[in-house]
């Protein structure tokens, strides 16, 4: 399963690269979004291999998911890989200067289902693809106007 969508963000490049890996706000986002956040490896810093646990609840049951930066090329890109005992999936987010003062931001979600009743789930998600492509797509221009919104702050 994969969305993928684009942005342009009214930020210079530097500035949306540091917004997006300013760890600190990332764990209080998902905090705030009632997961539990536990960093594993690495400090406040967007290194290659910093790993969190990360605790949730989805639909009433209790999740979690490991996830680890596999790739950092500043200020072009950052990767994602995000594992548990259900799905495996990777998020990339590139970054492309438009100009001085613009960024298009691109992100790919992909997943892959490791079980019958997840590969079953997908099937469902899929069927109702274009209405989750919105979604997604909703979701990414929301943090790409909040982006300009604290640029501009």
């Amino acid at each position: 399963m994969k969305f993928s969508t684009r942005a342009d963000v009214k930020a210079p490049i530097d500035y949306v690269f540091e917004q997006i890996t300013n760890i600190t706000t990332l764990e209080r986002s998902i905090m705030h979004f009632g997961g539990n956040v536990e960093r594993i490896a690495g400090d406040d810093e967007v290194i290659f291999k910093t790993r969190w646990r990360v605790k949730f609840v989805l639909n009433g049951i209790g999740r979690s998911v490991m996830v680890k930066i596999i790739e950092v090329e500043k200020p072009n890109n950052l990767t994602f890989e995000v594992t548990s005992k259900n799905i495996d999936a990777t998020l990339l987010i590139e970054l492309v200067a438009l100009s001085h003062s613009c960024t298009r931001l691109n992100v790919t979600a992909m997943a892959k289902a490791k079980t019958i009743a997840v590969k079953l789930l997908f099937q469902s998600i899929c069927f109702a693809g274009q209405k989750n492509q919105m979604r997604f797509k909703a979701i990414v221009l929301n943090f790409a106007t909040d982006l300009e919104i604290r640029h501009r702050g």
